[in-house]
């Protein structure tokens, strides 16, 4: 249903000066939609690629059309030959928005931001309050570390859509956070948790904002809370472990640690940890057991510089 909804109509612009194709052959598009609709992507594919290619009929070359062919490559993971078929679109319907929007948001899934933010900025040459473009370069802008310019455009995109999913929230409140901004950070975030409180990721995002706030306390509750929602996550456990570690809770950030240690023997971040807790709890021999195998893992890593260094410094 979904992509009927997404595909349903295309105006004159839409679909450039090719037109629709002719009644009898839109019946083949119409089932090669029914067929990405009950979810049988290959089938699609050849069904349009047949529709599209297979004769020299320049109409059956409709935007509609490459768009779903896209869009059965992109569920079935081939981005690249996603991208191509959106691509050779665009030469026969160079403004069509739908089309741009899905070759900007693939350009940005693979970290091509600079083909990313020229194709949004297309669409928002033809349509400045086109959400799905504002919210795009706003990510764009912030995976650049351009934080502000990232929230020029947030803030328009809230402006239209105050009630947006707490997702670009989240969004907004990350760009404050990179710049340390915590009491702006730590309000955003709120607000996505207030919309959404089943993400562990907003409940990080809430921690580092309380710990940059100087709230300890409020921050390991809140690392504690996306550990309910993903107790195995080893990036969650890593830093609850630090922030044990940092608060003088030896013992309890050895065990947090030790959960690392269970899915990931060789962790060189938890066996720093393990080592640096053991040390000041006076566990000199252990400690340096773990720190000589932290030592033992990936050479020239950060974490084996900072081994390196405490090593030197502590005399382990």
């Amino acid at each position: 249903m979904l992509g009927t909804a997404l595909l349903g109509g295309c105006s004159a612009t839409q679909t450039g000066i090719l037109g629709l194709a002719p009644a009898g052959d839109r019946k083949e598009y119409v089932q090669a939609r029914d067929l990405y609709s009950s979810g049988n992507y290959t089938q699609a594919i050849e069904h349009l690629s047949e529709y599209i290619y297979k004769t020299k009929n320049v109409k059956r070359r409709e935007a509609r059309a490459y768009r779903l062919l896209g869009m059965s490559y992109e569920q079935l993971g081939q981005l690249s030959k996603a991208l191509e078929v959106y691509l050779e679109a665009l030469e026969f319907h160079p403004d069509n928005v739908p089309l741009l929007l899905a070759a900007a948001s693939l350009y940005q899934r693979t970290d091509l931001v600079d083909r990313s933010i020229e194709l949004y900025e297309r669409v928002l040459a033809q349509e400045p309050d086109n959400l799905e473009a504002l919210s795009g370069q706003g990510a764009n802008y912030s995976k650049m570390g351009f934080y502000s310019r990232a929230r020029f455009f947030y803030d328009k995109f809230f402006e239209l859509n105050p009630a947006a999913e707490p997702v670009y929230r989240a969004r907004y409140a990350e760009t404050f956070l990179r710049q340390r901004n915590y009491p702006d950070a730590f309000i955003n975030i709120t607000m996505a948790l207030a919309g959404d409180s089943s993400s562990p990721d907003f409940w990080l995002l809430s921690a580092k904002a309380s710990r940059g706030l100087d709230r300890p306390q409020a921050a390991l509750a809140d690392v504690d809370a996306a550990l309910l929602l993903a107790p195995d996550r080893r990036d969650l456990l890593a830093h609850k472990a630090l922030w044990l570690y940092e608060a003088g809770r030896y013992q309890d950030s050895i065990q947090t640690a030790g959960k690392i240690l269970q899915q990931d023997p060789a962790n060189q971040l938890a066996l720093l940890i393990t080592a640096m807790d053991e040390y000041y709890l006076g566990r000199k021999k252990a400690s340096r057991r773990h720190m000589e195998a932290v030592l033992k893992g990936e050479p020239n890593s950060f974490t084996e510089r900072v081994a390196e260094k405490l090593v030197q410094q502590l005399h382990f």
